[in-house]
């Protein structure tokens, strides 16, 4: 074993290995039709181009398409797969273009022109010869115009289905095909109709985001003026509703503090089972519901789910005796510590996330609670990572409001150990949303590339992270900027305490609200020597006066309404306290960023250099809020570890 201070160790895992497809994985979440799954795939040398498969055969189903919806700006729902019988019936959203496709015996055929339209949480609902859809109108000079509808697939079915009773003929349409279900609330999602006609969705208005407060509604197509609210509407986050064969309806809410299961009998709503932990993450988009009712009759409900337990994944069986009212959970053994569950029946598909491998499909079996490995070849260009892989440690620590939890990343490579007597340099993450969260699932980009370099890593869910309740997720309520300052900056010293680091070379780094706590974090605090800005949030201000309609009115719950608060946005925006920066820093950022505009990196930039700092602006053409190409990636990660060398005074190794 060699002798190298820790950020220098050569390490089998280059930049480039970061931006390249893997040649039989990086798939998705998938749709199991029969004994073959529909997947989704990202390529990032085709421009993050995402496109369907079917496996595992591994045939490309969209060549020269790119399945992608900008819905709510984030997307969510761009397509959804079913057995029609004679083969599969795909849907899926085009980008740019927004048209609505469908493949059909084969066959790829234009089903609804986008343009100013746009097109998520697709539904099919082959019985009724529909898929439901959000649809967004970007036509108006106003914020766009959410809406539920329904568009005709009856002439792609074998044999075609009768919609001469359906909604088709209830509702008033644009065009032929596309008819509006539901419309008037700001946001609609997860729309679903039972066999008997009832249409299901979630609707929630400004300023409430979607984990905030949402109302499920159900009404019946030959009445959608008589909708019925079945959760409480009131500071209750009500979500992913899905039918039963009984014809009851399922949901989770976090009515009792978590995400959990609830049934509607079509009188009233009853927990299912009631647990100090979540089922589902925030509703950031409009995907299908993250678990799969197997049966429901009505003496029992089963339902195959996940959930999160100390912030790792498990994947189990919920069964629920609807006349004692009792349940049972049964974990299903499994080494993941990330579960993504799709589908509905006795079996499904589930993307498991690991510790120390990359992500797989597999194919449950809820009845005899049974995990099978998707069968699909192993890149042969692959290196092998054996170890050089460094697997997360849990730290907690008593924060502000109660304990804060983090995953902590040690350096980790075979071939090397440090100097006696060196500590080494840490990266302190700041995951984004900032209603999101950090799961320890493997991850070559933002941990194992710095590891095994000698880099160590503190993943920190701060407080307002998801995944550990409601009370938890709402510590960020009127503190962003605070609270999260204050847990990243709290952890970092957490570890110098234990020996963990070199309190004299602790960086930060983090992307958009990520990004926005990473330069709080160096304009308010005197912890961390370094700090890297992925297009960062620096003025609150311009992002409160200009920013998309789905986020337009989240920092009234994260800082304070604007302009009444206005106060509050100048006093936590770093852009407006440069003079405070004392660290040097690197700040990329996308020449295309709506939400970040470029000025505002170039001003930082100036500020720090104007105080005799070193700080480093690159800007990448094309790119946005996030950044999808290849070279971009490259680019930008080879950057980050030349500037901690700088800093920190390493040489990395060639």
């Amino acid at each position: 074993m060699k002798t190298a201070p820790y950020g220098s160790w050569a390490s089998p895992i280059s930049a480039a290995m970061l931006a390249k497809p893997r040649k039989f994985g990086g798939y998705g979440t998938g749709v199991l039709l029969g004994d073959e799954v529909i997947a989704a795939r990202s390529d990032p040398t085709d421009g993050g181009r995402v496109s369907l498969w079917r496996l595992p055969e591994r045939t490309e189903l969209t060549p020269g398409h790119y399945v992608r919806t900008a819905l709510h700006e984030y997307g969510g729902g761009e397509w959804a797969a079913s057995d029609g019988g004679d083969g599969e019936i795909i849907v899926y959203s085009d980008f740019p273009s927004n048209d609505l496709r469908i493949i059909s015996n084969g066959v790829d055929n234009l089903l609804a022109v986008g343009g100013k339209y746009r097109y998520g949480g697709l539904k099919l609902e082959l019985a009724h010869g529909l898929v439901l859809a959000v649809r967004e109108d970007m036509s108006g000079d106003g914020e766009p115009v959410d809406a539920i509808v329904s568009i005709d697939i009856s002439n792609y079915l074998a044999p075609p289905v009768d919609t001469s009773n359906s909604v088709a003929t209830m509702t008033e349409g644009i065009g032929s095909d596309v008819k509006v279900l539901v419309t008037g609330a700001d946001f609609y999602a997860c729309p679903s109709l039972s066999a008997d006609g009832r249409l299901a969705w979630v609707e929630w208005n400004h300023p409430n985001m979607p984990w905030d407060t949402t109302s499920v509604m159900v009404a019946p197509l030959s009445d959608l003026s008589a909708a019925q609210r079945v959760s409480t509407g009131v500071d209750e986050s009500a979500v992913y509703p899905s039918w039963a064969p009984d014809g009851s309806l399922i949901y989770l809410s976090d009515n009792q503090g978590f995400w959990n299961f609830y049934r509607f009998d079509g009188h009233q709503s009853k927990p299912l089972h009631q647990a100090p932990f979540d089922f589902c993450s925030p509703m950031w988009v409009p995907e299908p519901p993250p678990y799969c009712i197997v049966s429901a009759d009505d003496r029992q409900v089963v339902i195959g789910c996940s959930w999160l337990q100390d912030g790792v994944a498990k994947l189990g069986v919920l069964r629920c005796d609807l006349a004692s009212g009792k349940s049972e959970l049964t974990p299903i053994p499994t080494d993941a510590v990330a579960a993504n569950i799709r589908g509905t029946g006795p079996r499904a598909t589930v993307l498991l996330g690991y510790a120390d491998r990359p992500s797989t499909l597999a194919i449950v079996d809820w009845h005899a609670e049974t995990v099978t490995t998707l069968p699909l070849p192993t890149d042969p260009e692959q290196p092998d990572l054996t170890g050089y892989i460094s697997v997360a440690q849990p730290i907690t620590w008593e924060g502000e409001y109660g304990p804060v939890h983090a995953w902590y990343y040690p350096p980790t490579n075979k071939d090397y150990q440090a100097p006696p007597g060196e500590l080494p340099p840490v990266q302190v993450l700041s995951h984004g949303g900032p209603t999101s969260n950090s799961l320890p699932t493997y991850n070559l980009g933002d941990v194992q590339y710095w590891t095994s370099r000698g880099i160590g890593v503190l993943d920190v869910n701060y407080s307002g992270s998801s995944g550990y309740g409601r009370a938890y997720r709402e510590r960020l309520k009127g503190n962003w900027g605070l609270v999260d300052v204050e847990d990243c900056a709290a952890g970092a010293l957490v570890l110098v305490e234990r020996g963990l680091a070199d309190p004299a070379r602790l960086s930060i780094k983090g992307g958009s609200a990520g990004g926005y706590t990473t330069l709080a974090s160096l304009a308010f605090r005197d912890v961390f020597s370094a700090g890297i800005s992925l297009y960062g949030i620096g003025d609150l201000e311009v992002l409160a006066k200009d920013t998309h309609k789905f986020e337009s009115r989240y920092m009234d719950g994260l800082v304070g309404p604007y302009p009444a608060r206005r106060d509050l946005y100048l006093e936590r925006s770093p852009n407006h306290h440069l003079d405070k920066f004392d660290a040097a820093m690197l700040i990329l950022q996308g020449s295309d960023d709506k939400v970040v505009p470029p000025q505002l990196a170039y001003a930082m930039a100036d500020a720090i250099r104007a105080k005799g700092k070193p700080a480093t602006l690159m800007v990448f053409e094309g790119e946005g809020h996030g950044f999808r190409k290849s070279e971009t990636i490259i680019a930008a990660t080879e950057a980050s570890l030349k500037f901690l060398g700088e800093v920190f005074d390493f040489t990395p190794a060639p």
